[in-house]
């Protein structure tokens, strides 16, 4: 998964760790055309940086660990097995460490004696998923805050300051192993049931 935080003046999915869970599959549709998914997560998103210069000036490490509940609406083209998804995300926050800020004096900074965020997190998502062999297959997800997750984070410099609310902003790369049927033999032996008659 790589993850960043709209908002804090930096840019880039420099932060990479883990998600994994389990989750249940229903077909709202006799084909599997239509389905909904529904997951239980960890995930681990938040912010790093260690470059700096004056398009950086700071760096950071943060980490925000978050147990999510996604739950998906999948369509399925009926020829080539690919899922195209969209839904939301809850996030509840289990654990965060302080973190690490470190920053040039002659550039701005982010305020480090606060670093909270807050506990909830929902985020929009969309998903594209295709098989990769038999049951195992491969999921991209995309998902941002609805919510802020820290609002009115201080940043100042040598003559200003201001504040900008805080958003989680995380792709993830996935492999699915899905236990039962397969969709792609199931709906391709109908198909053929049908030529047959």
């Amino acid at each position: 998964m790589g993850a960043q935080i709209e908002g804090d003046e930096l840019k880039g999915f420099d932060h990479w760790n883990y998600t994994g869970g389990v989750g249940a599959f229903a077909k709202l549709t006799e084909d599997g055309t239509w389905g909904l998914a529904i997951e239980t997560d960890y995930s681990c998103r938040g912010a790093f940086n260690n470059k700096l210069n004056t398009s950086n000036p700071y760096n950071i490490k943060l980490d925000l660990y978050y147990v999510d509940i996604p739950i998906t609406l999948l369509y399925r083209d009926p020829y080539g097995g690919l899922q195209l998804g969209a839904g939301l995300v809850y996030g509840r926050m289990v654990a965060q460490p302080h973190g690490r800020v470190r920053f040039n004096p002659n550039f701005f900074a982010p305020d480090s004696s606060d670093m909270s965020f807050l506990k909830n997190d929902l985020a929009a998502a969309i998903e594209f998923r295709f098989s990769v062999w038999s049951n195992l297959k491969a999921s991209i997800r995309y998902q941002y805050s609805i919510i802020p997750i820290k609002r009115d984070w201080t940043f100042y410099d040598k003559n200003d300051s201001w504040t900008r609310d805080c958003y989680n902003s995380a792709l993830s790369f996935r492999l699915l192993w899905q236990f039962g049927e397969d969709d792609n033999k199931s709906y391709y032996s109908k198909n053929k049931k049908k030529k047959r008659r």
